[in-house]
């Protein structure tokens, strides 16, 4: 497997903590490995906190919406390159160097935004920390696989993506905990540059994996590492499982030999692959345009933008939303194989529909419902603070918190000190304004409103991420790592790891300006309509693969499946000889 998860069945878990037990050397080669999970985990996470801070530092990062954008985005675009130099460095170099390089790359980056004079800096440092995340993405859980003994590589290969939901909620007590520090966003950022240097450290006493050394003609460093994994009485098994894989695999190879392009035309020239990137590269796409990513990249934002103007109750709440994330993992992992992929996830997508609808729904009446704009509020700062919008405004008297928000970027609502939800001003956005208005106890707000929806709205985020973790959340990695044959596997999932590479850049560097065009309300039913098509592809294109063997599922996808209102087993499929879509 080259990135994403695979999932185990419930018995590889009890054999995984009896092996461990015996054999605490397969832990240790799992667990330094699976630190590319939390590096991912906590990247995506910690961004989105920092980002408030980074507002408050730099304020062309606060009136410039694609600023903002483009810092939290510029982590994606790197990760696409480095997960395609990733691949590459594996073959050419080993498992081992990769994830190393990974390491010293992301904690470059981390430095580099610690340190940053200048928004352009963080981008800079921000682009190497995504080059690092698409190595280690990549990287990790194919040194994993490739170390662990073969009946509990699933439950080990899954605490990566386990790892990974619990570095965005570690990210997120981390930037609780660095509300108060001098440099604040400075230390969230910097912190990052932790885990990568235990992790090379770690991995410099660590062996490469024994897949790559016996590639590489070393059968007997890789024979001495399978000698620390198995008991004496299976390594020589092992070694004939190994070279009986690598030799199916240099076949493969040898009969795509002629190029990347000749490559590309031979696997969409294929039926059975062609039908495989259709299922495998709707899951990854529709994964993130049920807007996930606005939801972790941006979750403290939208706290505010639901009412809640305080930095600090804002990455509080969001530790609701990191914390239901990973359980939702532990869920898959245990009802997966029992439920089914193709259940599971269209479950998650109605579930995921309804809730952007109601949280659209939400947001528009905080939006009708919020405070007025007083003239008399406005005018006791003085005309000086007043936004000067507000002030060439020909109708003044019809403005309330969110009319002033969107008004210009230089306007910010100071809430009336008696009561948030009575009418307040709309002032000028700079530090002195912000600090007469807090000076009188008052609450500021440049990202939403005073809103009595806001905790409704903070209710539907958690069964958001409810709705989405267990399935559209792990289940399209799955699906891509059994739905292609042998020879195509590697490219198959490469090709639809792009797909979901780019649709979470395209998410992430457009959220904030669609919510300044649309509105919230306008951009959480934009999702909702992008995932009502999505439901429509999967229920369409993405068969079951539950307790299927490989060559099973490439039957399956030569004779067609035709989707059917319930839910068809696997026998269903395979009898099935209506021709899909081609």
């Amino acid at each position: 497997m080259e990135g994403g998860v695979v999932k185990p069945d419930k018995t590889e878990f009890t054999e995984c903590f009896r092996m461990v037990w015996h054999t605490p050397y397969i832990m240790r080669l799992a667990f330094s490995a699976g630190i590319g999970g939390l590096l991912f985990g906590y990247d995506t996470g910690v961004i989105s906190g920092a980002l408030l801070y980074i507002r408050d530092d730099f304020k062309e990062v606060q009136k410039h919406t694609w600023l903002q954008e483009t810092i939290v985005s510029m982590a994606v675009a790197g990760a696409i390159f480095g997960a395609a130099i990733g691949g590459w460095m594996n073959d050419r170099f080993g498992r081992k160097r990769s994830i190393m390089c990974a390491d010293f790359v992301f904690f470059i980056g981390a430095i580099i935004m610690a340190l940053a004079p200048a928004p352009w800096v963080i981008i800079i440092g921000r682009i190497f920390v995504g080059l690092g995340v698409g190595m280690a993405s990549m990287t990790a859980p194919l040194y994993i696989s490739e170390a662990s003994p073969a009946r509990i590589r699933g439950a080990l290969v899954s605490t990566n993506g386990l790892l990974i939901t619990g570095g965005q909620f570690l990210s997120y007590l981390i930037n609780l905990a660095f509300t108060r520090a001098p440099g604040t966003w400075r230390w969230m950022l910097g912190v990052a540059g932790v885990p990568p240097l235990v992790q090379f450290i770690l991995m410099w006493s660590l062996p490469e994996s024994p897949r790559w050394l016996y590639r590489q003609n070393k059968v007997d460093e890789a024979r001495q590492i399978l000698e620390k994994i198995y008991p004496a009485n299976e390594v020589e098994k092992e070694m004939k499982a190994l070279q009986s894989s690598i030799e199916e695999e240099q076949k493969a190879e040898e009969s795509m030999k002629y190029g990347i392009f000749s490559k590309i035309k031979n696997a969409w020239g294929n039926k059975v692959v062609r039908r495989g990137l259709y299922a495998g590269i709707t899951v990854q796409v529709a994964q993130q345009f049920v807007g996930i990513n606005t939801v972790l990249y941006y979750s403290p934002t939208i706290v505010q933008l639901a009412g809640y103007a305080s930095n600090k109750t804002a990455l509080a709440l969001s530790l609701i939303t990191a914390g239901l994330n990973a359980a939702g993992t532990i869920i898959s992992m245990l009802f997966v194989d029992r439920c089914g992929r193709r259940r599971f996830m269209i479950v998650s997508m109605f579930g995921i529909i309804i809730c952007l609808c109601v949280l659209s729904a939400m947001f528009f009446q905080a939006s009708v419902h919020a405070p007025p704009v007083s003239v008399v509020e406005s005018n006791h700062f003085g005309s000086n603070s007043t936004c000067l919008a507000f002030n060439t405004a020909p109708n003044p008297s019809s403005w309330n918190c969110m009319t002033c928000l969107k008004a210009s970027s230089g306007c910010a609502f100071c809430a009336n000190g008696a009561n948030k939800y009575n009418p307040g001003a709309c002032l000028a956005l700079d530090d002195v304004t912000r600090g007469t208005c807090k000076a009188e106890r008052r609450s500021w707000y440049t990202q939403g409103c005073p809103s009595k929806f806001g905790f409704f709205a903070i209710l539907l985020m958690a069964l958001y991420i409810i709705s989405y973790a267990p399935g559209m959340g792990t289940v399209p990695w799955i699906v891509n790592s059994e739905i292609y044959p042998l020879r195509y596997r590697g490219f198959g999932g490469g090709t639809a790891a792009v797909a979901n590479w780019t649709s979470n850049l395209l998410v992430s560097q457009t959220f904030l300006t669609l919510t300044q065009t649309l509105g919230t309300a306008g951009t959480f039913l934009l999702f909702a309509g992008f995932s009502t098509l999505g439901l429509a592809a999967i229920f369409f294109l993405v068969p079951e693969t539950k307790g299927m063997q490989f060559e099973e599922v490439e039957k399956m996808l030569e004779k067609g499946f035709k989707p059917k209102l319930c839910c068809c087993t696997n026998d269903d499929q395979q009898d099935d000889t209506t021709k899909s879509v081609s």
